[in-house]
């Protein structure tokens, strides 16, 4: 049931008195006072021939209480989503400035460079296979079975010393001439963006790349 339209202007009834300091209500219908003062102007504005009878009174005062429960039930999702909003904000502000090793691609500028790679227990041989940004291998380097970091310099295997730019690692673990395993090496970077998608924190790291949170295995103080 809808609200009766007055069919004549009553200017003295219909608007009432107050004062222009007094706080604004925010509900629909805030309290009982302001529910009666919107009843008696209804009344005295309705056609004496169709009067309103009690149903119709209860019906929209029903339909007031409804209206204003449904605003305050969205105040308070609109405040629960800002706490929850904020919270997830302070948690991605500390990954950003922090060194997170991740399996990644990397930025060779010049310097060596560590990454970390554990061969498989089984495994009675293992070799680093560097890439470049275009997948072309341009370093493969024998490596002890029982280490799990390896300084590499930016050289080809010939020695020759490599052009700055992104590259990325793989240790390959071997059981004679068998290949055991591959897995991507890790490397510690800065974190300069964290942010959610599909309810995963994505970090960006200061190479370019992209990684998920889960996958970082070590985080240390940025230098």
């Amino acid at each position: 049931m809808t609200l009766i339209t007055p069919t004549q202007p009553n200017a003295q009834a219909s608007t009432p008195t107050g004062n222009a300091n007094a706080p604004k209500k925010t509900g629909l219908a805030s309290d009982f006072e302001t529910f009666l003062k919107m009843l008696t102007v209804q009344a005295q504005n309705q056609d004496p021939l169709k009067p309103l009878d009690a149903s119709e009174y209860a019906s929209q005062l029903a339909q007031f209480s409804m209206v204003e429960q449904q605003v305050q039930t969205n105040d308070l999702l609109a405040t629960l989503g800002q706490a929850l909003g904020g919270a997830n904000l302070d948690k991605l502000g500390k990954w950003i400035g922090m060194d997170v090793r991740a399996p990644s691609a990397f930025q060779y500028e010049g310097e060596p460079v560590t990454l970390f790679a554990t061969p498989a227990p089984e495994a009675d041989k293992a070799a680093l296979v560097i890439r470049d940004g275009e997948g072309a291998v341009v370093d493969r380097i024998s490596v002890s079975t029982t280490d799990q970091s390896i300084v590499w310099a930016g050289q080809r295997s010939d020695g020759q010393p490599l052009a700055a730019g992104t590259y990325s690692a793989t240790l390959e673990s071997y059981d004679g001439d068998a290949l055991l395993s591959t897995q991507q090496a890790e490397v510690y970077d800065e974190v300069v963006e964290a942010q959610v998608v599909d309810n995963q924190v994505m970090l960006t790291l200061e190479s370019g790349q992209v990684v998920t949170a889960t996958t970082v295995t070590g985080v240390r103080a940025g230098t």
